[in-house]
């Protein structure tokens, strides 16, 4: 649902087509907000599942693209739920002790998106 073309789009496009592809994106994780957590924790309630687990790279990498790009997917003020739900997923014991290292994961994704935008426009 969420790693479609809309977050390749982001790493392929600049300018107003990546603000398009931004844009799409924060719909669905609007959609995402809204099915998978409402006013509830986790995906389940109090504790992770697999759906959040499915959902864990967000934690991540939603934060991760932003730095990369310049972006911001997750405005002060939009998709609260998502916000609270990374920072709760975030801070499982296990989820915390596995989370990659920001600065191997900021580099990997400078290179990818770097790869991106010149086989697009080279």
């Amino acid at each position: 649902m969420i790693q479609g073309p809309t977050v390749v789009s982001l790493f392929q496009t600049t300018g107003e087509e990546r603000e398009k592809a931004r844009k799409q994106l924060v719909q669905k994780l609007k959609i995402l907000e809204e099915h998978a957590l409402g006013d509830k924790k986790f995906s389940g309630g109090e504790a992770i599942n697999l759906v959040d687990i499915e959902f864990g790279v967000l934690a991540h990498w939603v934060e991760g693209m932003e730095e990369v790009m310049g972006l911001q997917l997750l405005k002060p003020g939009t998709l609260p739920q998502l916000r609270q739900w990374i920072k709760n997923f975030k801070e499982v014991a296990v989820i915390k002790e596995n989370l990659p290292d920001k600065a191997k994961l900021l580099a990997h994704m400078k290179v990818v998106r770097e790869l991106f935008v010149f086989n697009v426009s080279g």
